[in-house]
């Protein structure tokens, strides 16, 4: 006998040696064939509010160090930079949760710093950050 089949002449008949049958693959049976991984840290909903809350905490802090819309659009340019840049250290050594909200909230920081800018182009005709 031969793992799963029997060898060719071979009908399993023998004495106690039956030839076991070959799944159908329809319903598992015994262990997988191949191994199944895990993520370490899986990302959650509370790693991601975690990471999102921080984030908006951190860009408040630096959005309020500017005095005038071009102060606070490179404020926000900056402190984004480093939340993403911790988020970058968090996904590869950390929460990839966490690192999820910390990019979100960011995304949406630079998004309205983006959209202060413009309207304030808009309305001025200069561009407001040099």
């Amino acid at each position: 006998m031969n793992g799963w089949h029997a060898a060719p002449g071979e009908t399993g008949q023998g004495p106690g040696r039956p030839v076991p049958r070959t799944p159908s693959g329809l319903f598992p049976a015994g262990a997988p064939m191949r191994p199944t991984w895990r993520e370490p840290y899986p990302v959650t909903g509370a790693g991601v509010a975690a990471g999102a809350a921080t984030a908006f905490a951190w860009l408040l802090l630096f959005g309020l160090l500017g005095h005038g819309v071009p102060s606070y659009a490179w404020w926000t340019v900056i402190g984004g930079g480093l939340a993403w840049l911790a988020a970058a250290v968090l996904v590869r050594w950390g929460d990839r949760g966490v690192a999820t909200g910390v990019a979100i909230v960011t995304a949406g920081a630079w998004s309205i710093a983006a959209a202060i800018v413009a309207v304030r182009w808009a309305q001025s005709g200069d561009w407001p950050l040099w």
